[in-house]
């Protein structure tokens, strides 16, 4: 006996009661986490200047399944609530910790604990060292918060790009400088201070410069209760303690500027790790973090590495 098959016109007129399989009986284990991850949205968030900027994010979206007789959460709920919460109101903990009270009513029963995650590059401008000049600057940025039996928390991770100039091989390159100068310049004759320093602006008066590389500090914080999410004040804390972050539009003033700040910020990626823990460790807005500092050598083919946390 051969059925038939529905034509589109009965499609449309059926019941609109739908199955669904995720809800039926299922024996199994609780599961930590389940959800989505990569869902394109855009969000508006003020880096801490003041002015909202509408960038693309992705975004992971995630509850606990608690029931073991429950196969599947509803996973369209969330995506739904995303669009709805996130393009409400400028991004603050406050619309995150809304949005994930937002995500458990809608799992009822099924979860006790939600999280959320978000992805994006943050510009931020940036004015030269010296001159009238400015450009941007990206900040990759993960923001990550849950609400759970522990209340609600609120994660903030950044990378930050800067320069740091070995201190032993600066202390090498002096060394040569001295004996180069001992060379030019015997001990027993009288040097006209013009002679010196037209040897100090010449190459002979440079004959050894220390290295130096780009680095990165990736930075995670924990913010305190009632904190904002100021992104900007962040980068500068971190910024301001190196001493050095790397440039955007730069003139002859402003390379000259950065070539003092690296020599007046010589550091081992120790240093700079130290410098981080001690700003951050002082910052009144941040209940704990972490970092992890990598100086992406020059003189050799792997990286000089610290991690350091505020335990």
């Amino acid at each position: 006996m051969s059925s038939r098959i529905p034509s589109v016109k009965q499609i449309a007129e059926a019941p609109a009661c739908m199955p669904d399989v995720a809800s039926q009986p299922q024996l199994g284990g609780k599961l930590d986490w389940v959800g989505m991850q990569g869902i394109d949205t855009p969000i508006r968030l003020d880096a801490g200047d003041g002015a909202t900027q509408e960038v693309h994010a992705r975004v992971g979206a995630f509850v606990n399944l608690r029931r073991t007789d429950r196969r599947g959460i509803h996973m369209s709920r969330l995506y739904l609530l995303i669009d709805e919460h996130l393009g409400a109101a400028p991004l603050s903990p406050f619309t995150l910790e809304r949005l994930l009270r937002a995500f458990l009513q809608s799992h009822d029963e099924l979860a006790d604990r939600a999280r959320i995650q978000l992805r994006f590059d943050q510009l931020i401008r940036r004015k030269a060292l010296r001159s009238d000049h400015s450009g941007w600057r990206s900040y990759p940025v993960t923001i990550e918060a849950t609400l759970g039996h522990d209340g609600f928390q609120l994660t903030l991770a950044t990378d930050i790009v800067y320069s740091s100039t070995c201190p032993a091989s600066a202390a090498l390159a002096r060394q040569l400088i001295q004996q180069r100068f001992a060379q030019d310049f015997p001990s027993n004759a009288s040097v006209p201070h013009a002679d010196v320093l037209s040897w100090l602006g010449s190459e002979q008066g440079i004959v050894a410069t220390p290295h130096a590389q780009r680095s990165v500090a990736h930075v995670t914080v924990r913010l305190a209760h009632d904190a904002p999410l100021d992104l900007l004040d962040l980068i500068d804390c971190v910024e301001g303690a190196l001493g050095t972050p790397v440039q955007t539009a730069v003139k002859r003033e402003d390379e000259q500027a950065f070539a003092l700040a690296n020599g007046g910020n010589l550091m081992f990626c120790e240093d700079a790790a130290r410098r981080i823990q001690r700003a951050l460790g002082n910052h009144p807005r941040l209940a704990d973090f972490q970092l992890r500092v990598e100086h992406q050598e020059s003189l050799h083919a792997h990286d000089a590495v610290a991690v350091a946390s505020a335990r």
